[in-house]
């Protein structure tokens, strides 16, 4: 199936021919009918399987420019809303629809100048409803609501305040598209109370690109730093992330890397200003950094081509975080390595890791590291333990 076989418009296609995209992925393959034909829609799929064009090139096939919000994305970060926020401009540019992008950390001057003529708003859940008290805001034209990343939303503790935005959005005529990773009972829950009648897509919830290479590395806890500095030492590699659990390990892990020659780093967490967050990541696409260390604040849908390298610094506790952080890697079909540094306190996460991605990942050593002992490196078969025998009883003397 190509692009013109599915009912998009010519202003859309056009967009799409230059951006160079022949065939549709398959979720943009099923979603994109079904969002043409006004219907509400569930969309279960992971990171970079091409999520925002199956919902941003029906969408605006759907509309015309009027000046006045008729398209509202929610998204979770910062970061993932700009990046859509770029997209809808690009696949939109032909039709003369305008795009306002808000999210807190900056001024409302230039987000209340774009809403005066913005067809579409990608929003953080926290800045629209600021802009809806302060009545730059306004949701009567609104005819498409599309909640992307709702596992995310749920996880970060906002969805009382999309709750909120939906009842602000008019229920008459609105068609509501809602795409979510994973569908914990909560999660399946609020898409009932926000859906009518929905149609379902589900594409490989669980999959992991078959391009990229797995590994876990064991090594005792007190080497865990020297084993990704060898790591990274050993490895040739284009550009490489690293993910930790914490933003205070994000910096120390940053800080550690920057006394090594050959390396180029940043760091990118919530407690980083939006402005840097943007730079380090316009820095680490265009290949100013080498390394990008982040939280999982950017393991999900930030669009990140060339990525060669994933390491995990820990095991994720969550398995579902191991999926969507090496899908940064592997992209496209192109070819990537996802490396783990795994100690004795992370098995069970480790254990979940490979049961969710139904997959047995190899235990590595990196030659010429001069490992300190753990029983972790010991893969010769577990010797028998021989219990002793029962001394026999003493005799008594007469």
């Amino acid at each position: 199936m190509l692009f013109n076989e599915l009912g998009l418009s010519d202003s859309i296609l056009q967009a799409v021919t230059e951006a160079g995209y022949e065939k549709p992925t398959p979720i943009q393959a099923q979603a994109i009918p079904i969002v043409l034909e006004g219907k509400d829609l569930i969309g279960a799929s992971q990171t970079g399987t091409g999520k925002t064009a199956a919902f941003a090139l029906p969408s605006l096939s759907r509309i015309k420019p009027l000046g006045k919000p008729q398209i509202l994305v929610l998204e979770p970060t910062r970061e993932l809303a700009d990046q859509v926020a770029e997209q809808f401009r690009q696949y939109g540019q032909h039709t003369g629809c305008k795009v306002a992008l808000l999210y807190g950390g900056v001024g409302y001057g230039q987000q209340t100048e774009d809403l005066q003529k913005a067809d579409i708003v990608v929003a953080t859940p926290g800045r629209l409803i600021d802009h809806f008290y302060r009545a730059t805001m306004r949701f009567g034209s609104l005819k498409i609501l599309i909640l992307d990343e709702v596992d995310r939303m749920l996880d970060m503790g906002f969805l009382p305040a999309v709750r909120k935005i939906i009842n602000l959005s008019p229920w008459e005529g609105r068609q509501t598209l809602f795409f979510s990773a994973t569908m914990p009972p909560a999660i399946a829950s609020f898409a009932e109370f926000c859906l009518t009648d929905p149609a379902s897509v589900e594409i490989a919830r669980r999959a992991v690109a078959s391009t990229v290479k797995h590994a876990f590395y064991p090594v005792a806890m007190t080497q865990r730093d020297e084993l990704l500095v060898g790591l990274l030492k050993g490895t040739d590699f284009q550009s490489t992330m690293i993910f930790t659990r914490t933003r205070k390990e994000a910096d120390t892990v940053c800080t550690l890397l920057n006394k090594s020659e050959g390396f180029q780093v940043t760091a990118m967490h919530s407690d980083i200003k939006q402005k840097d967050r943007m730079e380090a990541l316009k820095g680490f696409k265009e290949g100013k950094f080498n390394i990008l260390v982040a939280t999982d604040v950017a393991a999900r849908g930030i669009d990140i081509s060339g990525v060669s390298h994933v390491i995990n610094y820990r095991v994720p506790e969550n398995p579902e975080d191991y999926v969507h952080r090496i899908g940064r890697t592997g992209r496209a079909e192109s070819e990537g390595d996802a490396f783990t540094i795994l100690t004795a306190d992370e098995l069970d996460f480790a254990s979940a890791v490979e049961t969710f991605i139904d997959k047995k990942i190899e235990r590595k050593k990196l030659e010429s590291f001069q490992y300190t002992y753990t029983a972790l490196l010991d893969d010769s078969p577990a010797k028998p333990i021989r219990k002793k025998r029962p001394a026999p009883p003493r005799r008594r003397r007469r």
